[in-house]
C-alpha cells in the first residue's frame, strides 16, 4: 500500500476511534480493556480511558513481547522465537467489535491485534494467525462459520475450595430454578454484548453450565469467547461466586469442554450439506473434515494445552477421547452434526470435541482451518465411521475404523 493511502486510512480509523471516544465518554464509560491471549491461554489487558482511544487505535499501546514466553503462573520461560524483556510490542484495537460491557459498568472492550512499533504484525499474534487462516481459505473461495461452547462451573466457596451453589440431576430443572436470576442476568448481559444466545442450560457436573452463541467468522467466533467468558466471570462476581472453566475442576468428575462447531462455505452454500458423500458432505467439506481428522494428536498442542486438560479427555466422558468420526457421536473427537431433517443447509456442521477452554481460541480456530485445508490440498477421505462408544471396541476393531485413543497427558 502506497504510504499516502496508508496515512490516508489511518487518519480516517483515528477520526473513527474518536468519535467512537466521544460517545463512550457521554455512555458513561471510564475505562476500556484492551484484551489478547496469550501461549498459556491466559487473557491479558492493558485499559484506556476513552480520550485515549484514538491514540490506542492509531499508534497503539505499549505491550511488552515478554508475555509470548508466560507461563500459566507467570513464571518467564525463553524461546529463540521471542525477545522476552527486549522491545516493545504495540496492542491495536479492533473497533469493529467495540462494545460497552454490559455486567461491568463504566468499561467497555475490544479485542486487539499486536503489531511492532512499525505496525507490521507481531509473528506471534494468535488474532493476525487465525486471520491469515481465514484469508487462505479464501483464496479458495471459501469461508468458514464458527461458534465455541461456553462450559463452566461456579463455586460460593472461600478460596480454591469447591462448593457447588446449587446441586440436583444434570440437566435437571432444579438447577434453573435455583439459579434463574443468575443464568437471566447471563443471558441479558450476553445480548446486550450482541452475543447472540443460542442456547442455555444446567450442565453434567455438579453447579456446572453451559451457553451457546450464534456462529459467526472464525476470528470473530474466538473473540465471542473471550468477551463471552468475561462476561460469565462478571456476572457471577454480583453474586459473590467464582467462576471457574478449568477442564478439571474435581479430579475424576467431568470437567468443562471447549467444544468448537465449524461449517465450511462458499457463498451462501454450506458444504456439509447437499453433497454425495456421508450424510450430504460434499467432498470439498469431507476432505476438510479428513484434514481435521487426521492431525487431532497435534491440534490438541493448541486446542487442549493444560495439565489438566487430560484430567478431562478420557473415555466415556463425552470429551471425544478417541481419534474418530461419527454422525451425532458423542464419545467421537468428530461429530458430525446434520441438523433436523430439511433444515441440513442452515444447521449441518462439524463439532470438534477434544478442546478445552484453557487454549488460546484464536490458536484454536486458526489450527482447524490450516488442517482442515491440508486435508483439501491432500484430497483426503474419511476412514469408516465409528457408531458406537469407541471405548467398547477392540484394538482390532478400532485399527480397522482407522482410530484410536487420543493423547492421555500433555507430555
Amino acid at each position: 500500500m502506497p504510504k499516502a493511502d496508508g496515512a490516508k486510512r489511518a487518519s480516517a480509523y483515528g477520526e473513527q476511534a474518536g468519535a467512537l471516544a466521544k460517545g463512550l465518554a457521554e455512555c458513561g464509560i471510564d475505562a476500556i480493556a484492551l484484551n489478547y491471549v496469550d501461549n498459556s491461554g491466559i487473557t491479558r489487558v492493558k485499559a484506556v480511558p476513552p480520550a485515549r482511544l484514538e491514540a490506542a487505535a492509531t499508534r497503539g499501546v505499549g505491550m511488552s513481547p515478554v508475555f509470548d514466553v508466560l507461563l500459566v503462573d507467570d513464571s518467564i520461560t525463553a524461546t529463540e522465537a521471542a525477545t522476552a524483556p527486549v522491545g516493545d510490542l504495540r496492542l491495536h484495537p479492533d473497533l469493529a467489535r467495540l462494545v460497552n460491557l454490559a455486567a461491568q459498568p463504566g468499561w467497555a472492550w475490544a479485542p486487539v491485534d499486536r503489531r511492532a512499533r512499525s505496525g507490521e504484525p507481531h509473528p506471534l499474534c494468535h488474532r493476525n494467525f487465525a486471520s491469515r487462516m481465514v484469508a487462505r481459505a479464501a483464496e479458495r473461495n471459501l469461508s468458514a462459520a464458527m461458534a465455541f461452547e461456553i462450559e463452566w462451573v461456579v463455586s460460593s466457596g472461600a478460596g480454591d475450595d469447591f462448593t457447588p451453589v446449587t446441586l440436583g440431576p444434570a440437566y435437571g430443572m432444579t438447577r434453573l430454578v435455583d439459579c434463574a436470576d443468575y443464568l437471566r442476568e447471563v443471558v441479558r448481559a450476553f445480548e446486550a454484548e450482541g452475543l447472540g444466545v443460542e442456547q442455555v442450560h444446567p450442565e453434567y457436573a455438579a453447579s456446572q453450565f453451559e451457553i451457546s452463541v450464534k456462529h459467526n467468522d472464525p476470528v470473530g467466533a474466538a473473540d465471542d469467547s473471550v468477551l463471552g467468558r468475561e462476561t460469565v466471570r462478571a456476572v457471577g462476581l454480583t453474586h459473590g461466586w467464582r467462576t471457574s472453566f478449568a477442564p478439571s475442576v474435581v479430579a475424576g468428575q467431568v470437567g468443562n469442554g471447549g467444544h468448537v462447531h465449524v461449517s465450511l462455505r462458499r457463498g451462501d452454500c454450506n458444504l456439509f450439506a447437499g453433497g454425495d458423500g456421508p450424510y450430504g458432505v460434499t467432498a470439498e467439506a469431507e476432505a476438510f473434515m479428513a484434514g481435521v481428522l487426521r492431525e487431532l494428536p497435534a491440534l490438541l498442542a493448541l486446542g487442549a494445552p493444560s495439565v489438566g486438560s487430560y484430567l478431562r479427555l478420557v473415555p466415556q466422558h463425552w470429551a471425544g477421547a478417541y481419534q474418530a468420526w461419527g454422525l451425532e457421536n458423542r464419545e467421537a473427537a468428530l461429530r458430525l452434526v446434520t441438523g433436523t431433517a430439511g433444515h441440513e443447509p442452515g444447521s449441518a456442521n462439524l463439532e470438534v470435541k477434544c478442546f478445552d477452554l484453557s487454549a488460546s481460541p484464536y490458536l484454536v480456530v486458526g489450527g482447524v482451518l490450516a488442517a482442515g485445508l491440508a486435508g483439501l490440498e491432500d484430497k483426503l477421505q474419511l476412514p469408516p465411521e465409528v457408531t458406537v462408544d469407541p471405548a467398547t471396541l477392540t484394538k482390532r476393531q478400532l485399527s480397522v475404523a482407522g482410530a484410536r485413543r487420543l493423547p492421555a497427558s500433555l507430555d
